[in-house]
């Protein structure tokens, strides 16, 4: 009989929850594993809590360092965002927990896993593939697909047994934090026409009550890494911490929108990506500056894609890996330094350069150092525009 389960367990409501569930309803210990991905929270504080709660035992794991490299840097690199906006903190992260709770369970012969995602969300997604992907043989629960409680039943589940839980009916948000991005949902959120009040957000400042004045940061990147800021190297982990910091400041990395779910529905979800918003922004201008025309318009394409495959539970897909060896190519070039502007909620590119720019003075200008042939453009646009021409002549008396 299977008698051991790894939950990955963040502390929050719906993981503190299925620890008692799962013992109640399958007669299972529950190993939990708590993975450090830079949220907030004393982690021997929620392993202890797991333990309280019912757990056999709790695990936590460092992976931050891991998380950025194997799964933020690639991201970055594909300029990573779902439908143009979100950075994809909580979609890049989930694929990791993952691996992690695999890994725990082969460690224990745990023939089984759990975690704490609903029915409805996109993270289940993220978790049961990665998983199907790993070790096809491990069984999945997922106690909230099973249970259709609503979220008030769930609140009132953890008051009768007395699971601690940082949530209330007056303060119902969901929240998932990470180094890359922070998401907040449920509660008045769900309405898409209410504004969020301030205290759906924790990582920025309102724009209205940030500094007056301007901050400006300079960003390098050696071969599309981001490596100094300010002049200063910085380890990854470094440069990401003290971007969501200055980003936070300065109201920067609020994102409010409506969502298509892989599941079908439409979503309201707030999130906070002070460091991703600046880094994105700098990486694709300084790829602006020395990628051909071709590289990038195509790119733009692959980057689209990739962000759908890493939304969509499918980072273990070949097309991800053959992407990301495609980006890599790519990226060769794309070093030197970006200055950006932070103010009132934006970050703006304001500066670029590099020793391999592609951008020539003595081609952009229209003042006396132009050296570009003008007279080279007649011939070119009578090659260019022949297929019309002959087909205007084809069809020039035809309607428009």
């Amino acid at each position: 009989m299977e008698d051991l389960v790894v939950l990955a367990y963040s502390g929050g409501l719906d993981t503190s929850v299925s620890i008692r569930w799962i013992k109640e309803k399958y007669g299972m210990e529950v190993v939990a594993l708590i993975v450090n991905l830079g949220q907030p929270g004393d982690l021997e504080e929620i392993r202890s809590k797991a333990l309280r709660i019912g757990a056999v035992d709790a695990v936590a794991v460092d992976a931050r360092e891991e998380f950025l490299e194997k799964m933020v840097l690639p991201a970055l690199k594909a300029n990573a965002l779902y439908e143009g906006r979100y950075p994809l903190a909580t979609s890049l992260a989930r694929p990791l927990i993952a691996t992690l709770m695999v890994e725990e369970a082969r460690k224990r012969g745990a023939k089984a896993v759990a975690h704490g995602c609903t029915g409805k969300g996109n993270d289940q997604v993220r978790f049961d593939l990665t998983v199907m992907a790993l070790d096809p043989q491990l069984r999945i629960i997922a106690p909230l697909r099973e249970w259709s409680m609503s979220r008030e039943e769930e609140i009132e589940y953890a008051t009768l047994h007395g699971i601690p839980v940082p949530v209330s009916t007056e303060s119902p948000y969901s929240v998932d934090e990470n180094l890359w991005g922070r998401s907040c949902e449920a509660g008045v959120l769900e309405d898409p026409w209410v504004e969020p009040p301030e205290d759906a957000y924790a990582w920025t400042v309102s724009p209205a009550a940030s500094p007056e004045a301007p901050h400006y940061l300079e960003i390098g990147f050696e071969s599309g890494r981001p490596v100094s800021l300010d002049g200063k190297r910085l380890a990854l982990l470094e440069l990401v911490e003290e971007l969501n910091r200055r980003g936070g400041e300065h109201g920067v990395g609020r994102i409010d929108m409506i969502e298509n779910r892989l599941v079908g529905i439409k979503s309201r979800e707030i999130y906070e990506a002070p460091a991703a918003t600046i880094l994105i922004e700098a990486h694709r201008a300084l790829e602006d500056l020395v990628l051909t025309r071709e590289a990038l318009h195509f790119k733009r394409v692959m980057e689209q894609k990739f962000a759908e495959l890493i939304y969509n539970g499918l980072w273990f897909d070949p097309l991800r890996e053959a992407i990301q060896a495609s980006m890599e190519v790519l990226q060769g070039p794309v070093t030197g330094m970006v200055r950006i502007k932070l103010l009132k909620g934006m970050a703006s590119v304001v500066g670029r350069r590099s020793e391999f720019s592609l951008y020539d003075y003595g081609l952009a200008t229209y003042d006396r150092a132009d050296v570009f042939s003008h007279q080279s453009s007649e011939g070119f646009i009578e090659l260019w525009g022949l297929p019309l021409k002959v087909w205007g002549s084809r069809h020039r008396n035809s309607s428009v």
